[in-house]
C-alpha cells in the first residue's frame, strides 16, 4: 500500500504560533488540513490569509466550537477523503518541537501499520500541577490496557494510520474535547494497532493560550476512564491472553 502523508492542525483562537507552524511545514511539500474550530473573527481572518498564501493548505471551518477532539476527528476524516494514508497531528499553540517531525514521519514510514506518538520531555515551563496530573491518566491507561506499553496517551504530536482510525470512528463515538487523545489511543490499542513512541521536547510558551477547562475537561476525562475501565472488563480475556503471549 502506498503511503501518503498530510498534516492535521486543529485550531481554536490560536494566533501566536499557527502562522510560523504552517510556514515551517512547507519544507515537507505535503498537504496541510487546518481545522478552524469556531474561532473568533481575528483568528478567522488570519487563517483565511494563510489559506490564500499556501496552496497546499486546506482550511475547513467548523461554525461552532466543538472541542479539540471534534476538530481532530474532522481533520482526520477530511484527510482520509483526500486519499491520505497517514495524518500527522500537530497542535497550533507552539508546544511541539517541529524539528522532530522527520523522526516521527520516518518511524511511521518504517512501521506504516503503527500509530506513532511523541513521548514528552518537559522543561521547567510545565506547571507542577499539569506535570503530576498526567500520572493519574497514565495509571488508568495502564489498567485499561493491562500493559505498560503506552508510554504517554496525552501528547497531541502523533501520526495516525487513517484506515484504522476510520474503522474505529465508524464503530465508536469518541470524545470531542481533551479526552479524545487518550481515548483514541486506548481504543486503537484494543483494536490491535501497534503503538510506538519517540521522545520529543514539549514547551509551554509563557504567552501560550490553553483551552483546557479544569472542571469540564477533568469531568469528561473521568467519565471517559470509567467507560474505558468497563470496556477493559469486557475485553479482559483477550487482554490477558495478549499479555501472556508477550511474556513468553
Amino acid at each position: 500500500m502506498s503511503q501518503h502523508y498530510c498534516f492535521v492542525i486543529p485550531n481554536y483562537n490560536h494566533t501566536q504560533a499557527v502562522a510560523a507552524t504552517v510556514e515551517a511545514l512547507q519544507k515537507y511539500a505535503v498537504p496541510i488540513v487546518l481545522v478552524d474550530d469556531g474561532s473568533d473573527y481575528e483568528t478567522q481572518t488570519l487563517l483565511e490569509q494563510l489559506a490564500a498564501q499556501y496552496k497546499n493548505l486546506t482550511l475547513f471551518r467548523r461554525p461552532v466550537n466543538g472541542g479539540k477532539g471534534a476538530a481532530v476527528k474532522t481533520g482526520l476524516s477530511l484527510a482520509y477523503d483526500m486519499g491520505m494514508s497517514h495524518a500527522v497531528q500537530i497542535d497550533a499553540d507552539g508546544q511541539h518541537d517541529l524539528a522532530d517531525i522527520d523522526i516521527l514521519m520516518n518511524e511511521s514510514k518504517s512501521h506504516p501499520d503503527a500509530m506513532i506518538s511523541g513521548q514528552p520531555v518537559y522543561d521547567e515551563s510545565i506547571s507542577k500541577g499539569r506535570y503530576y496530573g498526567r500520572f493519574i491518566t497514565h495509571f488508568w491507561v495502564y489498567i485499561e490496557t493491562l500493559s505498560f506499553s503506552i508510554k504517554d496517551s496525552m501528547c497531541g504530536f502523533r501520526v495516525y494510520p487513517l484506515a484504522d482510525c476510520m474503522k474505529l470512528m465508524g464503530n465508536q463515538s469518541l470524545g470531542n474535547r481533551m479526552d479524545f487523545d487518550i481515548e483514541i489511543m486506548v481504543r486503537l490499542y484494543w483494536q490491535k494497532v501497534p503503538i510506538r513512541f519517540i521522545s520529543t521536547k514539549v514547551l509551554y510558551p509563557p504567552d501560550g493560550v490553553s483551552h483546557f477547562n479544569v472542571c469540564k475537561d477533568n469531568w469528561l476525562i473521568s467519565k471517559m476512564h470509567t467507560r474505558l475501565f468497563f470496556g477493559m472488563l469486557v475485553r479482559l480475556p483477550d487482554l490477558l491472553n495478549a499479555k501472556l503471549r508477550s511474556s513468553k
